[in-house]
């Protein structure tokens, strides 16, 4: 069969982001099958893109990788769903192939996406194994749909959702297919992404994690992980930086100390990123993650109130937040803390607390973001109540970001532009960017030196 893996994510702020889900899906398929990999990331015109690509390859079933249902660059509010049913509209305009949705956009909501978007055919969850059974049944007749947990299909004009299956051992999962990657992820911003884990057994009250992963904690040996990283070092010469994209890479903290110690023990000199989480971070770990070469860690701190901390349900204060600060500040690893504001509840006074905290905290860098419910893409009165409370929030930051020059603020474009962002990239600088703001703002911590590539 022949195969076309579409990457609708066109976002390139503050990178683009490597489509590491469409890779390991079409490492999971059979020999078999021959596999494209079309990526819309950095095609001026996708919809002609496509339909060249299918003049071309003549596919005989799409899969297209939903990643945000909101614009994942934090920039604004910004609807995806309307571009992707402008794309569905193209896809059905020049070709009579099945089509599959999946991805981490469409785990949010897919018998929402399955009604609004009519696709033939959605994935949600965990996608190698449903997809490579749904690729099985339709090359049978399409015999056995039911069987396959987390698909969604349409049976008479009815949406069919089949209950999730068993999670996949990710052991035994073939490494995913970086030769179909654009080189360009590589070449021009030099990250890779790797993943230690899948599943987030917390319960932070807005975040979607545990529906595209679930809440069981699957951990991958950390030899298996280590392989990867020299795997792609070897495959793509350029990658100079990797981020590990687990929800959480600390969580359970004896994994994540493994797999630092893994790295130290094979000589693995990459300067890597990670997610970390107040909880169960302490001093130990960070030591090793210096030592690992980890060179910075975004942190979901979201509040620096306790109240909204609860009512998010974060299973943290802020005391564990100034912890994990301080212990970072003493391993020499930049922390980065990202902040929520106008979540469900939190009033303009917790807004200023929080405002407040961070100054005080003086972390590396600081990210804010304005909340924005998924479920506005659908619903225009939702999204006009929003409106005017995110107006006074980003009055507020306003007036409070000039006393801090290491702050991020998306929606005010403060240290948050594309112009700026080249001109780093030209400078030959690594990993995530806001690592390097102290290198251009002032700041009472000092910047460690850069790692080597690898030992050769």
């Amino acid at each position: 069969m022949r195969i076309a893996l579409v990457s609708a994510n066109r976002e390139r702020l503050p990178d683009p982001v490597v489509p590491i889900g469409l890779l390991y899906v079409a490492a999971a398929l059979p020999a078999e099958h021959t596999v494209e990999l079309w990526d819309l990331c950095f095609e001026e015109d996708p919809f002609a893109y496509l339909a060249e690509g299918i003049s071309r390859f003549e596919p005989e079933l799409i899969a297209i990788g939903l990643r945000n249902i909101q614009s994942g660059d934090y920039s604004g509010p910004t609807n995806n769903v309307t571009y992707y049913r402008g794309l569905m509209a193209e896809l059905r305009a020049v070709t009579r192939a099945p089509i599959v949705l999946g991805g981490g956009g469409f785990s949010v909501m897919p018998r929402e996406l399955m009604t609004y978007l009519k696709p033939d055919y959605g994935i949600s969850g965990e996608g190698e194994a449903p997809f490579r059974a749904l690729v099985a049944a339709l090359e049978s007749g399409g015999d056995g749909l039911a069987e396959i947990g987390n698909l969604h299909y349409f049976r008479d004009d009815e949406l069919v959702s089949v209950a999730a299956g068993p999670f996949i051992d990710l052991n035994t999962l073939a490494l995913p297919e970086r030769r179909l990657a654009d080189a360009r992820y590589f070449v021009d911003c030099g990250t890779d992404s790797v993943q230690t884990k899948r599943g987030c057994p917390l319960r932070c009250d807005y975040c979607t994690y545990p529906l595209i992963e679930g809440r069981t904690i699957r951990q991958r040996d950390p030899a298996t992980v280590v392989d990867e990283m020299f795997t792609a070092l070897d495959a793509q010469p350029t990658i100079n930086h990797f981020f590990v994209v687990d929800s959480v890479f600390n969580l359970p903290p004896s994994h994540a100390k493994a797999v630092c110690r893994e790295m130290i023990r094979r000589g693995l000199r990459t300067p890597w990123t990670c997610y970390a989480n107040p909880i169960g971070f302490d001093r130990e770990l960070a030591d090793l993650m210096a030592e690992a070469h980890c060179t910075g860690m975004e942190v979901g701190s979201d509040s620096g109130v306790d109240a909204v901390l609860d009512r998010l349900k974060k299973g943290f204060h802020v005391d564990q937040i100034v912890r994990l600060h301080e212990h970072a500040v003493a391993a020499g690893v930049l922390d980065c803390h990202t902040f929520i504001l106008g979540t469900t509840g939190e009033t303009l006074d917790d807004v200023c607390r929080t405002l407040d905290f961070c100054t005080e905290l003086d972390p590396a860098a600081a990210v804010f973001m304005i909340w924005t419910d998924d479920y506005e893409a659908l619903d225009t009165e939702l999204a006009a109540e929003r409106r005017a409370f995110r107006a006074q929030i980003l009055a507020l930051m306003q007036e409070k970001a000039e006393q801090c020059p290491r702050w991020v603020i998306p929606a005010l474009a403060k240290n948050y532009d594309e112009r700026l962002f080249r001109a780093l990239r030209r400078r030959g600088l690594e990993g995530p960017l806001w690592q390097h703001i102290q290198k251009f703002r002032p700041s009472r911590r000092p910047v460690p030196q850069s790692a080597d590539r690898r030992i050769s």
